[in-house]
């Protein structure tokens, strides 16, 4: 299959001897259903582009009908992607399939993915509608899709608790009506490896033996990891025939989350013997667009997190250390720099000058515009004034804050904090909203309580606070400290993460980011409902 064009009409393909997986990306999509995990326009466009080039073969950038702001997106994505397949995501029904297609039109590879629920269960409590009815929503949702683009994907919403015999009819009805890619998504993460496989054979072989060139057919898988088998299931798919996996960088998604791309591509990379296929993916940016994510979200990364987790390539066992010292294959079955991690190096320092700090950063993976780069490169020697050595990771998070907050309402200006043993605390705080200064001086049951007291003092709000945790981002006293903050207000919930050697100023910042979100968060919303999808 050497210079084919891959299932997924974008990339071409050079794998004499694999068969090729389509790798969709739902970060933009599933991902940002994750509560809190919300992203402004700009920080998807970041994650987008960085998904392109990194060689994701469809980018699912967003949910059209769900509000303005999300139609925006995924029209400006579309707008801008050079290689990968662009997805919007439509429920089936024609309001919101042409609002895809509206969305998608300037993609030079567009596709609209229209899903309906399957299932007995979701037929009868959500849908309130018989199995022909649905039948008849495919066929219609389907057609009017195919007349808007080339490329149709439809999904079977909770197809793993759909009955076969109805799942096969289903699945007939889409690709008659002109359905190019078959997703089968385990929406609730419940089955497991060995039925999620006899499910995509069975299904596909009563397509090939009914459809006319039903080979052509592209089968996909989309799963859930509830019990934690989301990236089993969807290696699973593959043996079964699917050729296309749907996944999410950290596994970002819904409740547990999504199939993990950068677990789905190195365990294909890395067992080739038992599983004989190949991706598109360029491994080595991986950790990049976890870090990215991440920042632009967040969501930090749990530190045993398979591939892109700080403890990944870390041994503590004294058994470990010597087996590593005498061969690194004793203990790693792949190398850190096959997923894009740096040994930390110290390369930078207060007389570091521009162009060295822009040489940095490329090697980073960062590519930041002009604007950026100044106030990135301010902050930098500011930190460097403050810490003996500057490390990687010290720029990487400097970098990923300016990214999250570079087009902020809010900001802080300045805080002064007295704290002690003998209370109470008191802090004193200069915060820029909309470019007007406001100062205000609070106490508090403790520091942080001041500071956070500080801010709803000069933006008043309903937020409450839901998590607030702290790590250091490099070792030493002078680290930098990570803090992650959540605000929940109502139905809404938002995540701001702030780093600086100052754990009282991290915090601040995080919480102000947060707040920010939200605010948001709530002007994009509208009155639309938006459904849980796949």
């Amino acid at each position: 299959m050497s210079n084919a064009q891959d299932p997924a009409q974008g990339r071409t393909q050079d794998h004499a001897s694999a068969d090729r997986v389509v790798i969709f990306d739902t970060t933009l999509r599933d991902g940002e259903q994750c509560p809190g995990a919300s992203m402004t326009l700009e920080e998807k466009l970041q994650v987008a582009d960085l998904l392109d080039t990194m060689g994701v073969d469809v980018i699912e950038a967003g949910f059209p009908i769900a509000s303005n702001g999300d139609f925006e997106s995924v029209a400006e994505i579309a707008r801008r992607t050079r290689n990968a397949v662009v997805a919007g995501l439509a429920r089936a029904i024609p309001v919101d399939i042409a609002r895809a297609g509206e969305a998608v039109k300037s993609a030079r590879r567009p596709r609209i993915h229209t899903f309906v629920s399957t299932s007995p269960i979701h037929l009868e409590h959500q849908m309130r509608k018989t199995q022909d009815q649905v039948i008849d929503i495919i066929a219609g949702t389907v057609a009017q899709a195919r007349n808007l683009v080339d490329n149709v994907e439809w999904s079977a919403m909770d197809a793993t608790r759909t009955p076969i015999d109805y799942l096969q009819r289903c699945v007939e009805t889409a690709v008659k009506a002109g359905a190019t890619t078959i997703n089968l998504p385990d929406t609730v993460g419940y089955a497991t490896p060995s039925e999620y496989e006899a499910m995509f054979r069975q299904v596909r072989a009563y397509i090939l033996d009914r459809v006319p060139n039903g080979e052509q057919i592209v089968f996909s898988a989309h799963c859930h990891d509830d019990l934690g088998l989301a990236v089993a299931n969807s290696l699973a798919a593959l043996a079964g025939g699917a050729r296309q996996i749907e996944c999410t960088i950290n596994g970002l998604g819904e409740r547990a989350g999504n199939a993990a791309l950068e677990e789905v591509v190195m365990a294909i990379k890395t067992r080739g013997d038992v599983l004989p296929f190949a991706t598109g993916i360029e491994a080595t940016m991986l950790t990049r667009a976890s870090k990215l994510v991440s920042a632009v979200t967040s969501f930090p990364v749990q530190y045993n997190k398979a591939i892109v987790g700080r403890n990944a390539f870390a041994h503590e066992s004294g058994i470990h250390q010597d087996g590593m010292l005498k061969n690194n294959t004793t203990y790693e079955i792949m190398t850190p720099d096959s997923v894009g991690v740096s040994k930390t190096s110290l390369v930078m320092g207060k007389h570091s000058g521009r162009a060295a700090f822009r040489d940095k950063l490329k090697a980073l993976g960062y590519e930041l515009g002009e604007n950026a780069l100044n106030d990135a490169f301010s902050r930098f020697k500011e930190l460097a004034d403050r810490k003996k050595v500057v490390y990687d990771e010290d720029i990487e998070a400097l970098v990923d804050h300016e990214i999250a907050a570079a087009h902020d309402r809010m900001k802080l200006v300045s805080l002064s904090v007295i704290a002690g043993s003998h209370g109470p605390q008191r802090a004193t705080m200069k915060m820029a909203v909309d470019g007007v200064v406001a100062t205000e001086e609070c106490e508090g049951n403790g520091p942080v309580d001041a500071v956070f007291n500080c801010i709803q003092a000069i933006v008043p709000h309903a937020a409450k606070l839901a998590l607030y945790q702290v790590h250091a981002v490099t070792e030493g006293t002078d680290a930098q400290a990570e803090v992650s903050v959540r605000l929940e207000d109502g139905d809404k919930a938002v995540t701001g993460r702030g780093s600086d050697p100052d754990t009282l100023v991290a915090s601040a910042q995080a919480y102000i980011i947060a707040l920010n979100k939200l605010a948001t968060k709530r002007g994009s919303m509208n009155a639309q409902a938006q459904p849980a999808a796949e």
